[in-house]
């Protein structure tokens, strides 16, 4: 098995990896071609990844015209720690009030560490029916995930040499 096989996360840990983060990096393509990178809070919707901006942003405007993005979630300082799953895929725009406003509240409640029963709490709710106004949302279709995560790789001598480096 080659190390890039061995490295990979399960589907099951690729899901719990992103259940538990919180940030991603979002690119976009600019209308030079050049890339857009953006770092972003993100919502999960039957696993997929959610993020929501203002209707006239940049990376609202690149996705209208492409809507080809990767989306990086990443963590590690040192080698041995390094995971990450990153996903290419085409952003879908949803601009329908209340299904904005549920994605809001997903990663608002994920962003300030609120957790799930903050969309009861009727001042949090209202900050986000506030903000939820001007914003769009996206969720990205996977056309294709990469995972990574080093610590497989503790038994292996080129780990260690490069954990220790």
């Amino acid at each position: 098995m080659n190390q890039r096989a061995r490295i990979a996360m399960t589907d099951d840990e690729i899901a719990a990896f992103l259940r538990d983060a919180r940030k991603l990096q979002l690119a976009t393509i600019n209308p030079d071609g050049t890339p857009h990178l953006v770092t972003m809070f993100y919502g999960l919707t039957d696993g997929r990844l959610t993020f929501w901006t203002y209707g006239k942003a940049q990376k609202t405007r690149n996705i209208e015209r492409d809507p080809r993005v990767s989306c990086l979630v990443e963590t590690g300082e040192d080698y041995a720690e390094l995971r990450g799953v990153l996903v290419y895929g085409k952003a879908r725009l949803i601009d329908d009030p209340g299904a904005v406003l549920e994605i809001g509240l997903d990663i608002t409640a994920r962003m300030t560490g609120a957790g799930e029963a903050a969309a009861a709490d009727e001042a949090f709710r209202g900050y986000v029916e506030h903000t939820a106004r001007k914003r769009v949302a996206f969720v990205v279709e996977p056309d294709r995930v990469v995972s990574w995560d080093h610590a497989k790789l503790a038994g292996d001598s080129v780990g260690r040499q490069r954990s220790q480096a």
